[in-house]
């Protein structure tokens, strides 16, 4: 390949790994093209981006980019994984599809968060974490709660007293009606 092909290379994965800061490496040697084509529909489906790249490009591509860390010491042939709602999301979807059947080939071989490089192991263990839209509903409940306790005690006691009056009128208004009758 000729420098002016491998700087052309170069600068459209640049390009499109423009303004990604969390990524992370699988390998997808070994998958039939039939599985292949289902594990890229799949992750189409979640906005999860997928693509093969030759190491010494795409270290050429990343240096200087939060995803420089990811290319450290790789070596063979390595994918990119990008995309999806956030990294904890894309590392649950990744790990999901490498424990499934008809992707035994496909494996997570690490990647990058936040600039700190990711292991395959620390990989799994995010996948673990809760996704944004879970931490999100997590800090609404824990906003709410002390609203909604807060309001139980301010409507408890008048809720009360209101309760005692129906039954002071209904009493008095019984013997009344007791009293009227001969």
């Amino acid at each position: 390949m000729s420098k002016y092909v491998k700087n052309l290379l170069t600068e459209d994965l640049h390009n499109r790994l423009q303004g990604v800061d969390d990524a992370l490496l699988v390998n997808v040697v070994g998958l039939t093209a039939n599985a292949n084509n289902r594990l890229r529909g799949e992750l189409e489906a979640k906005n999860i981006h997928l693509l093969v790249v030759k190491n010494s490009l795409a270290r050429r591509a990343a240096a200087g980019s939060p995803l420089a860390a990811m290319f450290e010491g790789v070596d063979g042939t390595a994918a990119i994984c990008w995309g999806g709602e956030d990294i904890v999301s894309l590392a649950k979807e990744i790990t999901r599809l490498a424990e499934a059947s008809g992707y035994e080939a496909f494996q997570t071989r690490g990647g990058v968060m936040d600039g700190e490089k990711l292991t395959a192991s620390q990989v799994a263990a995010v996948s673990k974490w809760p996704s944004r839209h879970e931490q999100l509903s997590l800090l609404v409940g824990q906003i709410l709660g002390p609203g909604a306790t807060l309001a139980a005690q301010i409507i408890g006691p008048g809720g009360a007293l209101g309760s005692q009056i129906k039954q002071k009128a209904e009493g008095e208004g019984a013997s009344e009606n007791e009293a009227g009758s001969p």
